[in-house]
């Protein structure tokens, strides 16, 4: 039995690389970068693609649940060591080796961090650096969420420059952008690559006291990595200079062109390869979000209806245990629902694993309340005409008292059902696909048709949840216990 199973693995071939990236288009695009120069360099490699920000990444990475990622040497000395290390390559390597890591050399360019304004602003204050923001107050601020906490982000630029401004607001990168364009904001973090520099006419204000370490480009991979996947990733280095990525970056932002497009392009390009780039349709798109978000409802909820209606059970007979599991059900209904899904990233890794064990604890609240209530609503003479005739707990239970309390708990389930609909759209943020996957892509490009893409179908899908238990309470639910329609003016129902 060993043999055969060693057999099959071998024949299966190795298991692909998993090239991970972060949650903004630079990170995509050296992604499809590495994941394409690994393919024609006969390595088998998957990307798996905007999984969050840095610490998702660095965790999944040391989990084992990526292999290799973009980053970029500042990050790593100030985000993951703690400023504990310069952020040179040397120095890198050496700290992060016991962690059992390693780095490329630069790609060829740095991507620092950077404040912006729009440029009339700039010119009308008279502001080109960053220091001279202390004289105006009034600015309204504007940075990435991962920004505003990060240790070489904004605690460290208020404390290096003294800034007063408590204005201050977190948001996604592209919306920052949108924002500062609109004169909703005044001043927003960037990166020095950024396509949206030339379209918007932003002016750069200078670091002038050098709050921003370097950032130079380079992938991160497990030191276990295959020695050929490695030489194929060190073909990168040095080949991708400021300009090509700038234009690299426009090219998916403002030309709408996918990053396996662009990548491939490159490729061609600077290295001479061929990379297979396969772009997948609309209709191709929508079916397989619609076979993962399957996938985490489906999971997720037959989960919490195996666990929620026993839990139920238990609080209807036992009046004073059934409080706590009430209580401990609704408190976790009341933890948002972003903060859930990461709390689970580090339990149960990146993938579906998180989204799935999210979406089962919102759906028991639902199920195990609505449980609850149709079993303590039973009319108490047919509770004792049950024990009158002699029926065991067990028979009483399933003959009788979960028959007339299943209209209640069809009810939790279709409500745990369309619940989970909806917010498996945030498991686009761990890598496991879904409606959420065209959303957060379209927000991220300011695509309207790219989050219709995601948020139609999610909507159309919950309907039909709806419309499926709808079609399932003839059949779940005894004759006598079904909703009819109401009795008219002056008239009584039909007994059935």
């Amino acid at each position: 039995m060993t043999a055969a199973l060693l057999a099959l693995a071998l024949a299966a071939g190795p298991a692909p690389v998993r090239v991970g990236s972060k949650e903004f288009t630079e990170s995509e695009i050296l992604g499809a970068l590495a994941t394409q120069v690994l393919v024609t360099g006969g390595v088998p490699a998957e990307h798996r693609r905007a999984l969050g920000g840095t610490r998702i990444l660095w965790e999944a990475l040391r989990r084992g649940d990526v292999d290799v990622y973009p980053d970029y040497t500042g990050t790593l000395a100030e985000e993951i060591l703690g400023g504990a290390v310069a952020p040179d390559e040397r120095a890198l390597r050496a700290a992060l080796r016991p962690l059992g890591v390693g780095i490329t050399g630069s790609l060829g360019f740095e991507d620092t961090y950077a404040l912006a304004m729009r440029r009339t602003d700039a010119e009308r204050l008279g502001i080109r650096r960053i220091s001279e923001l202390v004289r105006h107050r009034g600015l309204r601020f504007g940075f990435t969420n991962e920004f505003m906490d990060r240790k070489d982000g904004w605690p460290a630029l208020r404390a290096r420059y003294r800034l007063p401004q408590r204005r201050v607001r977190g948001m996604a990168h592209d919306l920052a952008y949108a924002a500062l364009a609109a004169g909703e904001l005044d001043v927003i973090d960037v990166y020095s690559t950024d396509a949206e520099l030339r379209r918007h006419h932003l002016t750069l204000l200078e670091d002038d006291r050098r709050a921003f370490p370097p950032y130079r480009a380079v992938y991160v991979y497990r030191l276990d990595l295959d020695p050929t996947a490695l030489a194929a990733l060190r073909r990168l280095e040095g080949r991708i200079g400021a300009p090509a990525m700038i234009d690299l970056n426009a090219r998916v932002l403002l030309d709408r062109a996918s990053p396996e497009a662009v990548a491939g392009g490159f490729l061609r390009a600077a290295l001479g390869l061929a990379p297979e780039v396969r772009v997948e349709g609309r209709r191709e798109r929508i079916l397989a979000r619609t076979r993962e978000h399957l996938a985490l409802v489906g999971t997720a909820l037959a989960g919490a209806i195996a666990v929620g209606v026993p839990l139920g059970v238990l609080a209807a007979r036992r009046r004073r245990l059934g409080r706590v599991v009430l209580g401990v059900v609704g408190l976790v209904q009341t933890i948002p629902s972003l903060a859930l899904l990461v709390f689970m990233i580090p339990l149960v890794g990146i993938g579906a694993g998180p989204s799935i064990a999210a979406l089962f604890l919102y759906g028991l609240l639902p199920i195990v309340r609505n449980t609850h209530a149709g079993l303590t609503g039973i009319p108490p003479e047919l509770a004792d005409s049950a024990r009158a005739i002699g029926l065991p707990p067990g028979a009483r239970l399933r003959l009788v008292e979960l028959p007339l309390a299943a209209p209640a708990i069809l009810a939790g389930v279709k409500t745990s059902a369309v619940i989970a609909v909806g917010t498996a759209t945030l498991g686009a943020l761990a890598g496991a696909g879904g409606y959420g996957q065209p959303i957060l892509a379209g927000i991220r490009l300011a695509s309207i048709p790219l989050i219709l893409e995601g948020a139609i179908p999610a909507a159309a899908l919950a309907l039909a949840v709806e419309a499926a238990f709808d079609a399932l309470e003839p059949v779940l639910v005894p004759r006598g216990l079904r909703r009819g329609p109401p009795a008219p003016p002056g008239g009584s129902r039909a007994r059935t």
